[in-house]
């Protein structure tokens, strides 16, 4: 007979408290215990309890329409967001925008620390990540909203040096997911395609007094799971929810219900990246891949273009001389984007997240491809926040600001460029973007090119029409491509003036061509 922690979802949420700190695990769909969040939903509409909780999340943890937490999105029942990106939660992120909740936006790496540095006890992580950026309290203090009290973020000085003090939350509830718990309540991750940061969650809620709550697909016996695959001992657990309905509710991902690929790298891949047919994605993708060399092992792919990155390096057969990482906690195989993306096929490892950014923020990464969305004069980046729209830092600012070199991606301008390859090889651009992307101020900095440049880092921007370098006296022009005026094309369709290299060259023709370009390192 199984004991008294085996409980319908709706009895553990029964447990939660009105003004608990929740701690939730999951990277959008991966991990996601999406009957408890239906569950909780539910008990909040039926009897007006919980309230005022405060949700934690790394990674958004929804479909960007009505899964996981969205279900969440409910005046009196939240209180206040604690998350790294709100991109996919946007019921919540409205709730935000609309100034009926309050929210911090914190670097995802930053928040997989807390959850660890919650569960020993320790009020404050020290660190330099975020320095210069919207999360730096001489700026925003990582507040998204006016309403937002309180204060997350201080600075201190550390051996005449500033850093970046972070308060750390009291996790008292954890909602979390597994594959497997066995009778005595040890839970597994063997179908999870990501570890994340379960454990470090369970212990904090665990050592602040609370709950730890932890849906599974499956119930197996005692002794069934070998104790070095117990992710999270029974001490741990107070309440196992066995999904009803795992095909919907207990997904590896929002795109796909089991693929034994994504948890496994015995089974032979063929073709693993799918063929990119010519664009200008395409074009960005190449001239990007370029930028890598031998010495460089250990590379970080983004969302967008920087996903396109992958597919040349294998469609050029170069793929093998590199190691793919993703932040969330997967090592090597291929990066699947879109609603699978945080999953891989046929991974080499995977570890937690706490240890994935440890690994990133002492310097480990040797080169990243990330995407572009507004850039000043001084080379600093926004992509976290446009008008009201609350997208999130995730972990951008972790990773850019930590990396040896750094490759934004994207297009020069956006919303209705339009653009060719003339059978020369030359770039035509028909039609221009109505919103430009180098612009005299930012809204929010999410990459600080100040603090890139006291680092020393190299900082490069790669569109379809040029290639720019963060240089110690600003950006500067150092290639375009073939066709492009640079007065008309690129000066024109920015805020400021650039500087431009005495020796500017020209793209390499090879990019803009419906052929292999023979890439080798």
């Amino acid at each position: 007979m199984l004991n008294n922690k085996f409980v319908t979802a709706h009895e553990a949420v029964a447990a939660i408290p009105d003004g608990a700190y929740v701690g939730i695990g999951g990277f959008l769909g991966i991990g996601s215990a999406e009957e408890i969040d239906i569950a909780l939903e539910e008990r909040f509409l039926t009897e007006g309890h919980p309230q005022g909780l405060t949700l934690i999340h790394t990674g958004g943890v929804g479909d960007g329409r009505d899964a996981g937490n969205n279900h969440l999105a409910h005046e009196g029942l939240v209180k206040r967001l604690i998350g790294g990106h709100f991109a996919r939660i946007p019921k919540l992120g409205q709730m935000v925008e609309q100034e009926k909740i309050e929210a911090f936006n914190i670097p995802q790496g930053i928040l997989s620390h807390l959850y660890r540095e919650s569960a020993a006890g320790r009020p404050r992580l020290i660190t330099k990540v975020g320095m210069g950026t919207f999360v730096d309290p001489d700026i925003d203090g990582a507040k998204v909203n006016r309403i937002t009290s309180g204060t997350m973020v201080d600075k201190v000085q550390i051996d005449g040096e500033d850093y970046l003090s972070y308060h750390v939350p009291p996790v008292t509830v954890a909602m979390i997911r597994g594959t497997s718990a066995d009778e005595q309540g040890n839970i597994s991750f063997e179908n999870e395609p990501l570890t994340l940061e379960g454990l470090s969650i369970a212990m904090a809620a665990k050592n602040h007094g609370g709950i730890v709550i932890v849906q599974v697909e499956r119930v197996v016996r005692k002794g069934s799971i070998l104790p070095q695959n117990v992710r999270i001992p029974h001490i741990l657990v107070d309440y196992i929810v066995i999904s009803s309905a795992p095909e919907k509710y207990h997904r590896q991902n929002y795109g796909t219900y089991f693929d034994p690929r994504f948890v496994r790298n015995d089974i032979i891949v063929d073709g693993a990246a799918a063929d990119v047919p010519m664009s200008i994605r395409k074009v960005i993708a190449r001239r990007a891949a370029m930028c890598l060399n031998r010495n460089m092992k250990v590379v970080n792919f983004g969302i967008g273009v920087p996903e396109t990155v992958i597919a040349v390096l294998n469609e050029e057969r170069q793929d093998s001389l590199f190691t793919p990482i993703i932040e969330s906690g997967a090592i090597g195989g291929v990066a699947l984007g879109d609603m699978n993306f945080g999953s891989c096929i046929c991974p080499d490892a995977i570890i937690d997240q706490p240890y994935m950014f440890d690994f990133i923020d002492g310097g480990g990464l040797d080169m990243s491809f990330l995407g572009l969305a507004q850039c000043d004069e001084k080379g600093n980046v926004n992509v976290s926040r446009f008008g009201t729209k609350v997208a999130g830092c995730g972990g951008f600012i972790d990773i850019s600001q930590n990396v040896k070199s750094m490759v934004f991606c994207g297009t020069f301008t956006a919303k209705g460029l339009k653009t060719r390859i003339s059978e020369q090889g030359n770039l035509i651009i028909d039609q221009e973007g109505v919103s430009r992307k180098f612009v005299r101020s930012l809204q929010q900095i999410t990459f600080s090119g100040e603090v890139a440049m006291q680092s020393k880092k190299n900082i490069l921007f790669v569109t379809e029409r040029a290639v720019l370098k963060l240089t110690q006296k600003g950006l500067m022009v150092m290639e375009v491509a073939p066709g492009i005026d640079i007065e008309r094309d690129v000066l024109c369709q920015m805020e400021f003036q650039p500087l431009v290299s005495s020796d500017l060259k020209k793209m390499d023709s090879r990019i803009f061509r419906n052929k292999l370009m023979n890439l080798a390192f």
